[in-house]
């Protein structure tokens, strides 16, 4: 992982750590494209296991499905990088632990996979919890490694910001 990202997720990481530890809160993750980068970045943390106990890992549609309750009509009628599913697995997700925090990201990393409609770089995220579900697509530039990189510092800055609400 390139330094300087490393050392933000570290730190990303340690914050969102801290403010689940104050609300008694528990999250967990449904990742797609970054492959559990997520979970990593959040076990590197000495305690982590205070309020962390779920990572989905749900690369396949297949998995989304099963693992998360994502609607295969959902996944056919937009595909799997889109805001409809990645609000379903964040939400899925969020029953699956019962836990109070949730991110999901789905997301073409590249090199190939990508559209016109979708191209390479293209990544969409949710935050469940506090009773809402927040969405957002990014288009991130770099190689696979970069995209995914830049996922996983977005999705812990999305994590942290629900912690405040």
């Amino acid at each position: 992982m390139n330094t300087d990202l490393s050392l933000v997720t570290h730190e990303l990481s340690q914050q969102l750590g801290a403010a689940l530890r104050r609300r008694s809160w528990r999250v967990t993750t449904a990742e797609s494209c970054t492959g559990g980068g997520v979970a990593s970045a959040i076990t590197e943390i000495a305690g982590s296991s205070e309020w962390f106990e779920y990572g989905f890992v749900t690369y396949a549609n297949r998995a989304k499905e099963s693992l998360l309750g994502v609607a295969s009509s959902t996944l056919q009628q937009h595909g799997a990088v889109s805001e409809p599913v990645v609000q379903q697995m964040a939400e899925g997700a969020l029953r699956a632990a019962s836990a109070q925090l949730a991110v999901a990201i789905s997301g073409v990393a590249g090199p190939g996979g990508g559209s016109a409609d979708k191209p390479v770089g293209t990544v969409w995220f949710a935050w469940a919890g506090n009773g809402e579900t927040v969405t957002a697509l990014h288009r991130l530039d770099g190689d696979r490694e970069r995209v995914r990189q830049q996922a996983v510092v977005i999705a812990l800055q999305g994590l942290l910001a629900k912690t405040t609400v």
